[in-house]
């Protein structure tokens, strides 16, 4: 039997349109409510674009998780369409019920429609973090899918790789974080007040303050010292930005200063993002050396 593979994420992988299209990954978009209104992410904006929404509305965007009917219409949808193998890579289990409806809907799905067990086979795999963190072993897996590797080989990959997966980035304007909850509101407010810039660690599943630096030059340098310690030598990273792509450029000089090499692509983080961190951000994803 002829294998049809699709390699399938959400939009808070944050995997530029022209990857998207290059190589045939479908992204499934987070709904965004905004100044009362309802929006699709990748759909209704680009980030620009959003980002100018924030800046209109004081106040937090909230997105909705894909729910688990959602992903059943979808798996309907792929087993009809002849797709023998759905490998799938959604959002931080921890901080989004996305991954854990996807989950719970392949079992209702598979008991809905059971002439489908052996048609279609579907592997969910926790993203464990945002943004370039899975958006970029997201598209190592269909390259690898376009060299002729099969399922099980690209899904070892994956589940070996993601829990290796770390990111650093430093938040510029921390209201955002505090009234979402990722930084306690009174921390927040402190920092401004101090002109303190936190480095957030996303870690196994976790997101922890790492460090605070204080002023932006210091953020970016904080920044590239913590990645270059623990990122494997030699391995491929990828630089995060939001709606500054002057903090983008420092950052890739001084990361390139320091280990000799650009980075393996440049991830600007959209809405799913950005509602909980603000536009302004800079980071760096990495696989992260292995114990000894």
């Amino acid at each position: 039997m002829n294998r049809r593979l699709q390699i399938l994420t959400d939009s808070a992988s944050d995997i530029s349109v022209e990857d998207e299209k290059k190589y045939g990954i479908e992204i499934l978009p987070f709904q965004i409510m905004l100044g009362g209104k309802s929006y699709t992410s990748r759909k209704d904006f680009d980030n620009e674009t959003f980002y100018q929404l924030m800046s209109q509305y004081d106040e937090i965007p909230k997105t909705s998780q894909i729910t688990p009917y959602e992903f059943q219409e979808l798996y309907l949808k792929k087993a009809r369409e002849g797709v023998t193998d759905l490998i799938m890579v959604l959002i931080n289990s921890h901080g989004s019920a996305t991954y854990g409806n996807s989950v719970m809907a392949k079992d209702a799905f598979f008991e809905e429609h059971p002439e489908y067990k052996d048609a279609l086979h579907i592997y969910n795999i926790d993203g464990i973090g945002y943004n370039a963190f899975y958006g970029w072993p997201v598209l190592q897996a269909a390259k690898m899918r376009d060299e002729g590797k099969n399922p099980e080989e690209i899904v070892d990959y994956l589940t070996e790789l993601m829990p290796r997966r770390e990111l650093y980035f430093g938040i510029y304007e921390l209201k955002y974080a505090g009234k979402s909850g990722r930084i306690p509101t009174a921390a927040a407010f402190i920092g401004d007040k101090l002109g303190l810039k936190p480095v957030m660690k996303i870690f196994d599943n976790e997101i922890t303050t790492a460090a605070k630096c204080r002023g932006e030059k210091n953020l970016i340098a904080k920044i590239a010292e913590m990645s270059v310690a623990d990122m494997e030598p030699g391995t491929p990273y990828q630089a995060v930005y939001g709606s500054d792509s002057a903090c983008l450029q420092e950052l890739v000089d001084v990361m390139t200063k320091r280990v000799g090499y650009g980075p393996d692509g440049c991830y600007q983080i959209g809405a799913a993002v950005a509602a909980n961190a603000g536009p302004r951000v800079a980071g760096i994803a990495f696989t992260k050396a292995r114990s000894i």
